[in-house]
């Protein structure tokens, strides 16, 4: 009897190849553990991402980076208006962007509660899963703006979030909210 093996390489984490299928004996040499993906999040102001957002984080092997946070302790008397709001998170999204690649490359899914919003914030997004090689979900959670304004009303009220936003000021920032498009090349989770 001829027999024939199928053998199947695969780079680990140091870069080195190793052989993680031999056919031949019909077995898996390697059990690769679960791989790293970047979860992002999409959705106006209080369409429920950050609440999802730490849902997907209670995986295993997974980071949470909240931009909010973050951006309430490092620009805590400088974020005033939406003006304020884009200079500061330009300048947290660069000098985060190679942790966040680190991390990725490092075998940790991560989880970015930023507003995926814009196809440029998710252009920013784009390029650390493609720089880090890892997989990616952008979760799309798509809400009525009565339903928002509502849980808005509720999270101000309760003062559980680190920035108050008005009702003009979410009628603002929505303006500029653009829905992902299939052309943008992601891997879209719609949540309604």
């Amino acid at each position: 009897m001829e027999r024939h093996a199928t053998y199947v390489f695969k780079r680990d984490t140091e870069g080195v190849w190793r052989c993680v299928v031999d056919n031949s004996y019909g077995t898996e040499l390697i059990r690769p553990e679960s791989a790293p993906v970047l979860y992002l999040v999409c959705g106006k102001i209080g369409a429920g991402k950050s609440t999802l957002a730490h849902r997907l984080a209670a995986n295993a092997k997974t980071i949470l980076v909240s931009e909010d946070d973050w951006l309430s302790q490092i620009y805590a008397d400088e974020i005033n208006n939406l003006s304020d709001y884009v200079r500061c998170t330009g300048r947290f999204r660069k000098a985060l962007a190679g942790h966040i690649a680190a991390l990725l490359q490092a075998g940790l899914s991560v989880v970015l509660d930023f507003p995926a919003n814009t196809p440029t914030s998710r252009q920013w997004a784009k390029a650390l899963f493609e720089k880090a090689d890892v997989a990616h979900e952008l979760h799309y959670l798509d809400a009525p703006d009565e339903t928002c304004k509502a849980r808005l009303h509720e999270r101000n009220a309760a003062s559980s979030h680190p920035f108050m936003v008005s009702d003009n000021e979410f009628d603002e920032i929505t303006h500029y909210f653009v829905p992902p498009s299939p052309d943008e090349g992601f891997n879209v989770i719609r949540h309604t």
